[in-house]
């Protein structure tokens, strides 16, 4: 299972830090929004570094769906409402011009990265009010916006949404372009930050920086910041297919289990079928998809399928700025929600501009520090009921089946031993049995039938049937049984 811009990009092997280094600026994290920071710090002569835990562009970036849009589905009218008009321009403002920003990228360094300008549409089938209080709240703070009722899809629309000027692009032909030039160290794990700037890495290496810029998609320090408790996280699931229609676009849909389309050379980008992370153990994702796809484009082939994972911030908005009040020299870029390749250039904007000393005019509504809404507080007491809910689900409510209840190629919890244990049996019946308790904080996991992992449906940490780390805001491998 991969993504069609990792089917046909590879980056070159960097080496692992293997001693003690001081640095001026460090980055965690060679996602888009890490490698894009570095890039701006960089062409601005100060010396940066990057490390990442696995690879370039190995986390969330490769799975991204790579619209670059300033529409982020029902956004504007919910600003206004409730931070007011002023910031809900801000908002647009920034993502307006980091469209504006990458193609300043793409024609300064030459990049083929088949970048397209494309308009992009909301569309629905009975929410029409919901698109007139956009248009007219997109319209307040400045977006070229019309309302349409017909739209290039197999399917009669009630209303679509169409922002002018957007667009799309290969992101890791960009990514690999930008990076080319950085001091980047693979498979080099970041554990903990000291109080003296220093960054303590899995084999014992220390890096000494002036300043830190934590771009991990999700944060791995649990204080300060506390972002396990502003934040869940998200999985999306995508299909590209061939035979299938030019949509000439870029699509979502508002409604309940709405789809996002795109097309990509002669492939249409079919993705939906979203879920908490942690809340697919019976699988049927990409069946879902599937039989859209079937439904929609009959003669249509599938070559690729992935999937991609998002962190949900409280209130909608990302978290870009200082770590913490207590942390001046400390930086973090995530709760991107589904919107990361826009959000990945306003955060390398807004934090490269305050490293730099530079004033931003669009950074207080990005603010970490930012007062949460009433609205938002109702969110985060529904993530609260479902991290109590899985808490207590560790220590109770112990489940009947039995190890030989679990079919070969099937995972789920068992009682082992008079304790919890996640099994998996392979396809030849070989038993892989680990701790059920996310190394993060302790949550019970859940099985995702569809991608045979163990996921944890509290902060969202993912591993392999084998309980090697894959995703954050845990950087441990689970205990093995």
């Amino acid at each position: 299972m991969e993504s069609v811009w990792s089917s046909e990009i590879k980056f070159k092997k960097r080496e692992a830090l293997d001693k003690n280094i001081n640095c001026d600026i460090l980055v965690i994290g060679a996602g888009m929004a890490g490698i894009l920071t570095a890039y701006m710090l960089n062409k601005s002569g100060r010396e940066v570094v990057v490390i990442d835990a696995k690879a370039i562009a190995s986390g969330v970036t490769k799975n991204t769906t790579a619209k670059i849009t300033s529409q982020h589905d029902l956004i504007y009218d919910k600003l206004i409402k409730e931070f007011g008009e002023e910031a809900a321009k801000q908002y647009a403002k920034a993502n307006e011009l980091a469209i504006k920003k990458y193609k300043e990228v793409i024609d300064e360094e030459g990049i083929d990265c088949d970048y397209e300008k494309k308009d992009a549409y909301l569309y629905s089938f009975d929410n029409v009010q919901g698109l007139e209080d956009e248009y007219n709240a997109a319209k307040k703070v400045g977006i070229a916006a019309e309302l349409i009722d017909e739209v290039n899809l197999p399917v009669n629309v009630k209303k679509a949404l169409k922002f002018n000027n957007q667009a799309q692009f290969n992101p890791l032909k960009f990514l690999k372009a930008i990076s080319e030039k950085l001091t980047i160290y693979e498979n080099t794990t970041a554990l903990d930050i000291t109080e003296d700037n220093t960054v303590v890495t899995k084999n014992n290496i220390k890096i000494k920086a002036n300043k830190i810029v934590m771009a991990t998609h999700y944060p791995f320090l649990n204080t300060p910041g506390y972002y396990f408790m502003r934040m869940h996280q998200e999985r999306s699931y995508v299909i590209a297919l061939e035979n299938a229609q030019n949509v000439n676009g870029m699509y979502k849909g508002i409604d309940k289990n709405g789809y996002s389309l795109r097309n990509y050379k002669d492939l249409l980008i079919l993705g939906g079928a979203a879920r908490r992370t942690g809340e697919n153990e019976q699988g049927g994702a990409y069946e879902e998809l599937r039989k859209a796809a079937k439904q929609f484009y009959p003669n249509s082939i599938e070559r690729y399928h992935w999937s991609a994972q998002d962190c949900i911030p409280l209130d909608n908005i990302p978290y870009i700025g200082y770590y913490s009040s207590k942390t001046s020299d400390i930086y973090v870029e995530t709760g991107f929600k589904k919107w990361g390749m826009t959000s990945s250039m306003v955060a390398a904007m807004i934090i490269s501009d305050m490293i730099l000393g530079k004033e931003n005019d669009f950074s207080k509504i990005f603010s970490p520090k930012r007062l949460n809404i009433t609205a938002a507080m109702k969110n985060a007491a529904n993530d609260m009921v479902v991290t109590a809910k899985n808490f207590i689900a560790q220590r109770i409510d112990i489940p009947e089946e039995k190890l030989k209840d679990i079919q070969n190629g099937h995972g789920g919890i068992v009682e082992y031993n008079g304790e919890k244990a996640g099994v998996y049996k392979d396809k030849d019946g070989k038993v892989y049995a680990v701790s059920t308790k996310c190394a993060h904080l302790g949550c019970e996991l859940k099985w995702n039938a569809d991608e045979l992992i163990w996921e944890c449906p509290c902060h969202g940490s993912r591993y392999d049937y084998k309980g090697k780390w894959i995703e954050s805001p845990t950087n441990k491998d689970l205990d093995e049984i």
